[in-house]
């Protein structure tokens, strides 16, 4: 019995969900919120933003670093389990005190 499709194609198909060609299927996976939230945290720890400063809206940081609003919204939870920056209900997002 012979499988409809067995040529030198499905072997190529087989070859590169394997891996052996170098060849990716799948995208890799973005991790957009950790570059940003380094290269805030880096910001931080250079003074380009002080203590106490106020971060700018989660629109205005989408806007600037070109990702959707709930990647920002990660980047936020990531630097606050960081301790770098607070957030204050209904005002924004603050640069922590350095205590």
């Amino acid at each position: 019995m012979k499988l409809a499709g067995t040529g030198s194609a499905v072997i190529k198909l087989a070859c590169r969900n394997q891996g052996t060609s170098g060849d990716q299927l799948m995208p890799t996976e973005r991790v957009d919120y950790r570059r940003i939230a380094n290269d805030i945290t880096e910001k931080i720890k250079s003074g380009e933003l002080a203590p106490g400063a106020k971060l700018p809206s989660t629109r205005e940081l989408a806007e600037s670093y070109g990702v959707h609003i709930s990647t920002i919204n990660r980047v936020t939870t990531i630097l606050k389990d960081r301790g770098v920056v607070v957030g204050q209900p209904g005002k924004g997002v603050y640069v922590a005190g350095s205590e």
